[in-house]
C-alpha cells in the first residue's frame, strides 16, 4: 500500500523555522520526483518545491525561494522541506506528494495535477 505521511508541523513565532518531513511506505521514494504543496483556508493549493530522483535537482516557489530547502534521504525513504525564516503568510497545511514519471521544475509550475500520490498533510501556523 503506497502512503506518504508528513510530520513536524506546529506553531512557531516569526522568524521562527521547522522542517517537515515526508516518509513513505509501499513505494521507494528515491524512484519518484517529490512535491511539497500548500494550502491556506479559501485558497488554491500552491507548489511550494520539488525534488527530482534521476538528477536530484530541486525547484521553489518564488514565494520560497531562499527560505526554504527541500532535500532527500533515500536511506530513511524520506523527503524533507527545511523552513527559515518564517512568516505569517507561510501558515497553511503543508502536504507532500510523489510521482514516478514526472521531471518537476519551478520553471513550468509546481502543479498538483501531476502528481498521484498524496499525504494527509500536516498544519504550519507562523503567528506571533
Amino acid at each position: 500500500q503506497v502512503q506518504l505521511v508528513e510530520s513536524g508541523g506546529g506553531l512557531v513565532h516569526p522568524g521562527g523555522s521547522l522542517r517537515l518531513s515526508c516518509a513513505a511506505s509501499g513505494f521507494t521514494l528515491d524512484y519518484h520526483a517529490i512535491g511539497w504543496f500548500r494550502q491556506a483556508p479559501g485558497k488554491e493549493r500552491e507548489g511550494v518545491s520539488c525534488i527530482n530522483s534521476s538528477d536530484g535537482s530541486t525547484s521553489y516557489a518564488d514565494s520560497v525561494k531562499g527560505r526554504f530547502t527541500i532535500s532527500r534521504d533515500n536511506a530513511k525513504n524520506t523527503v524533507y522541506l527545511q523552513m527559515n525564516s518564517l512568516n505569517t503568510e507561510d501558515t497553511a497545511v503543508y502536504y507532500c506528494a510523489a510521482d514516478p514519471d514526472l521531471y518537476c521544475s519551478a520553471d513550468v509550475g509546481i502543479n498538483p495535477a501531476d502528481f498521484g500520490s498524496w499525504g494527509q498533510g500536516t498544519q504550519v501556523t507562523v503567528s506571533s
